[in-house]
């Protein structure tokens, strides 16, 4: 048997190995790779950049644990840019299923940032409705959310002084895994009471939300683990998004590799059958 038929043949756990390990050292130990960061991303980071100390933030969780891997580091980038420019930041969600998830995001960050609940930060948690939670947002923020995710009083909290309707925030981001979301969030909410929306969303989804980014009805699109990444590297704080594009990255690399390779061994032992009038 020749080095090619013996590579042939190989045993396919080898390869799964191989994969495997492609993808999880970079998770592990992550390299960094060079990303270019798009104009679709950057419009969310330079408005959120630019709002004065102590503008109110709203970010709305609209997804649950199946669109973790995609949403979460968007989350988790959005939240430290917001804290470390001190805004005041509201947390909800319109995904029941995602309502602990998304406590559990605002307040790890808000703790590794030193922020205290009530104070510089709230999480409103989750109101049935849908469309309607974000219209009776728009007319009293207090009615809609008599109380946050901690059974407090919202009238009682300092971090929402001032804030009475949707009218008084600054800019709303939703980052979205389908419907209720974005759009969602810019007809029954932006369109009425005109507020800066931007969006974040699944990769596989990102396609149908260009329209909005196009025509300005969101100003910036945070799209799949990519746009987490390009997140993470504008403000300077590379996590699991940049790690998982490495692992990403790694992999293809590693089935280019073994393609290749798999076709050059291929086309050996067709050679050498030919050489001994051995069928192929």
């Amino acid at each position: 048997m020749t080095f090619a038929e013996r590579m042939l043949r190989i045993d396919r756990r080898i390869i799964f190995l191989v994969i495997g390990l492609c993808t999880l050292m970079p998770l592990l130990y992550p390299v960094g790779l060079a990303i270019k960061v798009g104009p679709e991303v950057r419009g969310v980071y330079d408005y959120i950049d630019g709002l004065p100390e102590g503008s109110v933030f709203l970010l709305s969780l609209d997804f649950d644990p199946a669109s973790k891997p995609e949403l979460y580091p968007q989350a988790v980038a959005l939240l430290r840019h917001a804290f470390k420019k001190n805004l005041r930041v509201i947390g909800m969600t319109l995904w029941l299923p995602g309502t602990g998830m998304a406590n559990e995001v605002v307040t790890r960050v808000a703790g590794e940032l030193g922020k205290e609940p009530g104070k510089d930060y709230v999480f409103l948690g989750w109101s049935p409705g849908g469309s309607s939670v974000i219209i009776n947002m728009g007319q009293d923020l207090y009615k809609a959310f008599p109380t946050d995710y901690n059974n407090q009083p919202t009238k009682d909290l300092a971090v929402l002084k001032d804030v009475k309707t949707l009218r008084d925030v600054s800019y709303v981001v939703s980052l979205a895994a389908g419907t209720t979301g974005i759009e969602t969030w810019y007809v029954f909410g932006k369109d009425k009471y005109k507020f800066e929306l931007g969006g974040g969303c699944t990769g596989v989804i990102a396609p149908g939300l260009y329209p909005l980014l196009r025509s300005g009805q969101i100003n910036g699109l945070i799209g799949g683990l990519r746009g987490a990444a390009e997140y993470e590297v504008l403000i300077g704080q590379k996590g699991l998004a940049v790690a998982g594009m490495d692992a990403q990255s790694a992999t293809h690399v590693a089935i280019i590799i073994l393609v290749i390779l798999c076709n050059t061994f291929y086309l050996m032992r067709r050679k050498s059958q030919g050489r001994t009038g051995q069928p192929a």
